[in-house]
C-alpha cells in the first residue's frame, strides 16, 4: 500500500486501509480488498487475490491518469479464517459493529493454548493501552459502496469458459457445536446391547445433517460435519464423549433455520434412543445472508460487456467480509474462475490472465462508483 502510495492505518485489530483521497474528499469513499491469511493446507489465492488485486486496481487507475471524486479504500480484513480463535470474519464483523463481539474478545476468548485476544492482540503490536474495541466499528454511511475481488471457490466459472462471475447473493452461514456423553466402557468387554457409545451418536447425528440438508429441496441448502471428536480416542476404548461441529448454509436464512431445528430434534431424539446425554447443543453463530446492491451488480455487468469479458450472474455458497460488510455499506463481489473449483487445499490456482480480467473489471468499476 505505502509503495502505491495510499496513506496506510491500522485499527486496534490490526484491519489495514490504504487511501488513495479523492478531489471531494468529504464524500463517503469506495472500498475495496478482502483478506490474506489462510486455513492450514490450504492454497495461495483465497483472499490473497482480493487484496493484491485491489492495490493493483488502483495502480492501474493511477498510470492511466485517473482522478478519483470520491477516495479509494483498500481494506486488508485481520482474522477472516476462523484458525486461531473460532471466529470467522473477525475484522469485518467488527468493523460492521458486533458488541456482543466486542465483549467477548475483550473478556472470553482464548485460543486452543488458551491465549487470550487481547494478549495475542498486544504481543502483535495492538490494543496496546485500550480496552475498548467499539472504537474500530465503522459508521454506516463510512463508505458509499463496497467491493470484494475473490476466486470463485467452485467449479461453474471454468466448467461454462467463463471469466467473471458477478454475485448477487452471499449465503447465510450458521454453526452449530454438539456434545454427547455416554458410559464408555472396555471395547472388548462391554456387550453391544447394554452400550451408551457416544460416538455412534454423534456417527448418527452426521448422518441426520446430510438427510435434513439433501430434505429441504435446495440445491443452495447445505451442511458439514466438519470436526468429530472421540474421547478418550483409543481403538479399544468405547467413545465415552463425543463432540461435533457443524456448518450449514443457505441464501435463505428461514429454510437455513429450519434444517438447525431438525438438525436439533434429530440430536435430542437419538441421545434418547442410544442413552446418552446431549450435553450441548449450541449455535454458536446464525447470520443473516446479504444481498448484493442492484447498483453495483448493474455497474460491474457494465464493466465486464465495455471490457467484452464474458459473465454470469451467481451467488456465493462460500462467506466473506463482503457478508458483514454489507451491514454498513452497499456492497458487491466478483468472481474469477479457480482449477476445477479447488480451494482450501494446497491445489488451488487462479491463472494470471484471469486475476488479471479481475482487476480491470475491478479498476473500472471502482473508477464508475468514484465518480458517481
Amino acid at each position: 500500500m505505502g509503495l502505491s502510495g495510499l496513506s496506510v492505518r491500522e485499527d486496534a485489530v490490526g484491519n489495514i486501509f490504504g487511501r488513495w483521497d479523492g478531489y471531494k474528499p468529504g464524500l463517503p469513499a469506495v472500498a475495496t480488498g478482502s483478506h490474506i491469511d489462510a486455513i492450514p493446507y490450504s492454497g495461495k489465492y483465497d483472499g490473497v487475490v482480493g487484496v493484491l488485486g485491489a492495490i493493483e486496481a488502483l495502480n492501474v487507475l493511477k498510470r492511466s491518469g485517473f482522478r478519483p471524486k470520491r477516495s479509494l479504500e483498500v481494506i486488508l480484513f485481520t482474522s477472516e479464517e476462523p484458525t486461531r480463535f473460532g471466529i470467522s470474519c473477525l475484522g469485518s464483523r467488527l468493523l460492521a459493529g458486533s458488541k456482543v463481539l466486542a465483549e467477548a474478545l475483550k473478556k472470553t476468548t482464548v485460543d486452543g493454548q488458551n491465549i487470550s485476544f487481547v494478549d495475542a492482540a498486544r504481543y502483535a503490536g495492538y490494543m496496546k493501552g485500550e480496552d475498548d474495541l467499539s472504537n474500530v466499528f465503522l459508521n454506516s454511511g463510512n463508505y458509499s459502496a463496497f467491493l470484494e475481488l475473490h476466486i470463485e471457490q467452485g467449479p461453474i466459472l471454468e466448467a461454462e469458459g467463463l471469466s467473471i462471475g458477478i454475485v448477487t447473493a452471499i449465503a447465510a452461514p450458521a454453526s452449530i457445536k454438539v456434545d454427547f456423553e455416554g458410559n464408555g466402557g472396555h471395547a472388548g468387554a462391554a456387550l453391544m446391547p447394554n452400550r451408551n457409545d457416544a460416538g455412534l451418536a454423534a456417527a448418527e447425528l452426521a448422518l441426520a445433517v446430510e438427510k435434513h440438508v439433501l430434505d429441504s429441496g435446495s440445491i443452495d441448502t447445505v451442511g458439514t460435519v466438519g470436526i468429530l471428536e472421540l474421547h478418550p480416542g483409543a481403538i479399544n476404548s468405547i467413545p465415552s464423549k463425543s463432540h461435533l461441529e457443524i456448518d450449514t448454509r443457505d441464501i435463505d436464512e428461514k429454510r437455513r433455520n429450519e434444517v438447525i431445528e431438525k438438525i436439533h430434534q434429530s440430536a435430542v431424539a437419538i441421545a434418547k434412543k442410544r442413552s446418552v446425554s446431549l450435553t450441548e447443543f449450541r449455535i454458536v453463530n446464525q447470520d443473516p445472508p446479504a444481498i448484493s446492491d442492484k447498483s453495483i451488480v448493474k455497474a460491474m455487468e457494465d464493466t465486464s460487456k465495455e471490457l467484452n469479458l464474458p459473465h454470469k450472474l451467481m451467488i456465493s455458497r462460500a462467506y466473506h467480509d463482503s457478508l458483514f460488510m454489507a451491514r454498513i455499506s452497499p456492497m458487491g463481489m466478483l468472481f474469477i474462475p479457480c482449477f476445477k473449483g479447488y480451494s482450501h487445499k494446497p491445489e488451488e490456482y487462479a491463472a494470471s490472465q484471469d486475476i488479471a480480467n479481475g482487476v480491470k473489471v475491478l479498476a473500472l468499476t471502482l473508477a464508475k462508483l468514484s465518480l458517481d
